[in-house]
């Protein structure tokens, strides 16, 4: 395994056109030797909007991408290749794999929507955040380990129940080192924190990583913030779900869901 770069101020290096270095950053929770999967995310937006700026000019918007985890994801240098699945002028769809070592690690697919002016009937009923100035900060330090836990600043109100919370995320640092990122990679790089910002066990007891992660967008985020309305749930059977409703500064964008296996520790 290359050791990853100490700490500069982004999660990955560019090291190729297709290939990214993780940096000190992007290391685990679960696993300090593995990466965190929220900030890959980020990145794979990051690889689908440098594929989209690439071709001919769309006016297409990301409504759902789902990720698929296919193993260990070692913090390690990646390799992510991105092509279009389905063309077309209104709906496209495009498939990204990243790739560590031989071996693909996350399969991830994203619907694009043409984009039209439909403010006349734009509505929700999912109520909004407070504002993130409004929450405590959350030590989550204090319950997950890892390089990335420890770079975001996090806003949670107290004493949520167990297996619900409401949450802001951020984080300063950037994607990819000398490079700009979306408002949508960013924001995407923080959506897998939800399985982690409420717990219904400790996980020094009990391990229940997410096997995907599946957003679902109504409206393109903004901002610097991603706001978290997350429940968790556990059923009797090792199975588990993390449902979030998603939000940025202006109010609910869509949702997430992560399908979690749960599992004593030895």
């Amino acid at each position: 395994m290359t050791a990853p770069t100490a700490s500069p101020d982004s999660y990955y290096q560019r090291t190729g056109e297709r290939r990214y270095k993780p940096t000190a950053h992007a290391g685990g929770a679960w696993n300090v030797g593995e990466q965190h999967f929220s900030p890959l995310a980020g990145l794979i937006v990051h690889a689908i909007d440098r594929h989209l700026a690439a071709g001919p000019a769309q006016d297409l918007a990301v409504a759902r991408i789902s990720f698929d985890i296919l193993g260990r994801i070692a913090l390690d240098e990646c390799e992510i290749t991105v092509e279009t699945v389905r063309p077309g002028r209104t709906v496209e769809l495009l498939e990204a794999v990243v790739v560590i070592g031989d071996r693909p690690v996350v399969r991830a697919r994203a619907w694009l929507l043409a984009s039209l002016d439909t403010t006349e009937v734009a509505g929700t009923p999912d109520e909004r955040l407070a504002p993130p100035e409004t929450f405590p900060r959350w030590p989550m330090t204090e319950v997950w380990d890892g390089g990335f836990i420890a770079s975001i600043d996090i806003r949670r109100q107290a004493s949520p129940p167990a297996g619900r919370a409401t949450a802001w995320v951020t984080s300063p640092l950037g994607l990819v080192a000398g490079e700009p990122s979306s408002s949508l990679a960013s924001f995407v790089a923080l959506v897998d924190t939800a399985n982690g910002i409420t717990v219904r066990k400790p996980p020094t007891e009990w391990m229940y990583p997410n096997m995907d992660l599946t957003v679902h967008l109504h409206r393109r985020p903004e901002g610097r913030w991603t706001g978290l309305d997350t429940t968790v749930s556990f059923g009797p059977a090792g199975h588990g779900l993390t449902s979030t409703v998603l939000h940025d500064a202006d109010g609910p964008v869509g949702r997430a869901e992560q399908i979690l296996t749960v599992r004593p520790l030895p």
